[in-house]
């Protein structure tokens, strides 16, 4: 906790960083409610929110991985103001659309926050190994699950009751509002210390704890480099499988929650926000379970997905609404301390100058694949029950768990160990 107060005290550096996205997340819950809100109040149609959603995913596949390129060549810091300050007029954008003739407004303009989001958000993530030292990176991913917990508490409660309230317009202008004061909270952020070091091509590997000075990357170079990279880690291997497979049933579950609260447990709207509320619950929880981790990360977060799998298949077969709400805490807190060992995995593992591209793929391959388990999951829905769907969801969990603990084993033994191939290069 002192290590986090530290942190959190020190205000041009990831005080800032971590400031700026509460504020941006909490903006964009503010507009995603009112959006919906006004689509159905407009349209009464379901299709239409499905619209609505759909394009906020599309520009993941293409822009995160161009977010993460541009981040390896250009100064970070200005990307992610560049991308907040365009996003304003967007935002304010929404104002306009007043019938179903202009939806087209909305969907375009929706389409316009998800690519700068796309573009942003691995570049953020990227930019986290320089502000914080090597040994506070577990700290610092423990206090991003926070402030995505209390994104989900707060903006999900707040932006309903200003959307109720004040109506869309007025959440509108407040998430435009948050765009520019998270620009200037960033162009506040230090990076001098760190962005000397990155520029002289100083790469640090986490393998073999290496230092290679000098080396340039060059333009047709990342992709081999990252090759390479991949090649010698195993913990590499692990959080990329996990990125590839888990999303497929994350995509599941984020349809099922909400068909729960209502078809299942009759508990309306209400239900749904209290739900949200619960995994925000378990995220802010997995902070303070965070700072009991000091090793062996990749087991913690292999186990972390085998309890997320049979929590699964828990609230599936669920008898009330209260069972489910505090398995649902459960299943957060769970997921949240895996999140923080992968991610503390893939800094660690990675070299500055490579970490945006890493984290731009990952990115667009996460969201495309949750995006395409939505879809199928909607469509499964006509044929299949809830409740056996979310079932088959958790055993698929504890199966990927499985596959990925028993590459983990026989690699482990048939290697022994691994190192990255830099030398070679």
């Amino acid at each position: 906790m002192r290590n986090a107060t530290a942190i959190l005290t020190n205000r041009r550096g990831y005080s800032r960083l971590f400031t700026a996205g509460l504020i941006n997340g909490i903006g964009d819950r503010f507009s995603g409610i009112a959006m919906l809100a006004l689509v159905l109040h407009l349209t009464g149609s379901g299709m239409a929110v499905g619209i609505s959603l759909g394009v906020r995913m599309l520009p993941y596949l293409f822009l995160a991985p161009l977010g993460g390129m541009l981040g390896s060549k250009l100064p970070r810091k200005y990307i992610m103001m560049t991308t907040d300050i365009l996003r304003v007029p967007v935002a304010l954008s929404f104002l306009w659309v007043d019938g179903e003739n202009k939806l087209w407004l909305l969907y375009a303009g929706s389409f316009l926050l998800a690519a700068g989001e796309a573009i942003y958000s691995p570049i953020r993530k990227s930019t986290i190994p320089l502000l914080v030292k090597r040994d506070a990176l577990l700290t610092v991913n423990g206090l991003e699950q926070l402030m995505t917990g209390c994104v989900l508490i707060l903006g999900a409660f707040s932006g309903g009751v200003v959307s109720l309230w004040f109506g869309p317009r007025m959440a509108f202008i407040m998430n435009a509002a948050s765009f520019l004061v998270a620009a200037l909270l960033i162009y506040g952020i230090d990076f001098k210390a760190s962005a000397a070091s990155e520029e002289e091509g100083t790469l640090l590997i986490a393998s073999d704890k290496s230092l290679i000075k000098g080396e340039k990357l060059q333009k047709d170079g990342v992709w081999r480099s990252l090759g390479f990279l991949i090649a010698g880690s195993l913990p590499l291997q692990i959080v990329l499988g996990y990125e590839l497979l888990v999303p497929l049933t994350n995509g599941l579950d984020n349809v099922l929650i909400s068909v729960y609260a209502i078809q299942e447990f009759h508990a309306g709207d209400i239900g749904v926000g209290a739900f949200y509320a619960a995994l925000g619950i378990g995220l802010s929880l997995s902070f303070f379970a965070g700072r009991y981790l000091k090793r062996g990360l990749l087991l913690v977060a292999l186990t972390g997905l085998l309890m997320e799998g049979f929590l699964l298949m828990g609230i599936s077969t669920a008898s009330n609404f209260t069972v489910a709400f505090f398995l649902y805490i459960v299943l957060s807190l769970a997921g949240g301390v895996g999140n923080v060992c992968l991610d503390t995995l893939l800094m660690r593992e990675t070299p500055l100058a490579l970490q945006p591209v890493l984290f731009g793929i990952v990115s667009a391959v996460g969201s495309t694949l949750i995006g395409i388990s939505m879809l199928v999951t909607g469509w499964l829905l006509d044929a299949v029950e809830p409740r056996m769907l979310g079932f088959a969801g958790g055993a698929g969990g504890v199966a990927i768990t499985v596959l990925l603990g028993g590459y983990s084993w026989v690699r482990r033994n048939k290697n022994g160990s691994f190192t990255v191939p830099w030398k070679s290069l």
